[in-house]
């Protein structure tokens, strides 16, 4: 694959996580809103706070490439996040964060591929920050896993696969590059960003 062919790979990427995270934030925006325990309300919103923020991070990696979101996916992701968000009131408790569980497991892999795209067309300013995002949707999976199993029902369900273990994120990386560790000069922004949306 060219440079050029990876950028363009890296940027459609961009774009389409871009507004899965828009998308997200307001289900997850809703969720937290419609469970009663505390602890789990605690939880999701801080997940609804980790998607706003993939969403600034991204938005300048897509401005650093020249390109920018697509606006039809903006609307539809709005609408869907926005219809998500208020159907969490209405299917009960399991629905939701099994479906939260089984999304969070798709974005791990999502970010996995970006970080390849930006090593194969020279953007290795972006691999650290995509990797740490990789590695807090493994967290959001893993929660929303755990709450599945928790409920009786849940646990008769059959799961979506089981991400590979966290550790294995970078790990898989560094063995394809056949160099080093990454430097700790290729640090994500998200270190400077604020949680807040």
């Amino acid at each position: 694959m060219t440079t050029e062919n990876s950028r363009q790979k890296l940027i459609a990427t961009l774009q389409l996580a871009y507004s899965g995270e828009l998308a997200a934030a307001y289900a997850y925006r809703g969720h937290w809103h419609s469970v009663r325990r505390q602890d789990e309300r605690e939880a999701i919103r801080i997940v609804e706070e980790d998607e706003w923020r993939h969403r600034n991070l991204i938005g300048e990696m897509l401005n650093k490439l020249g390109s920018g979101p697509k606006n039809y996916r903006e609307l539809r992701a709005t609408i869907i996040g926005r219809t998500l968000g208020v159907l969490c009131h209405v299917m009960g408790w399991l629905v939701p964060m099994y479906g939260a569980g089984k999304l969070e497991s798709r974005n791990v892999r999502e970010y996995e591929t970006a970080a390849r795209y930006a090593r194969d067309c020279g953007q290795l300013d972006f691999i650290e920050c995509l990797l740490e995002m990789a590695e807090v949707e493994w967290d959001h999976e893993r929660y929303f896993r755990s709450c599945v199993l928790k409920h009786a029902l849940g646990r008769r369900l059959r799961l979506w696969p089981s991400p590979p273990p966290k550790e294995t994120i970078r790990h898989s990386y560094e063995s394809e590059r056949g160099g080093p560790p990454l430097s700790e000069e290729l640090t994500c922004v998200a270190e400077q960003a604020t949680r807040a949306v």
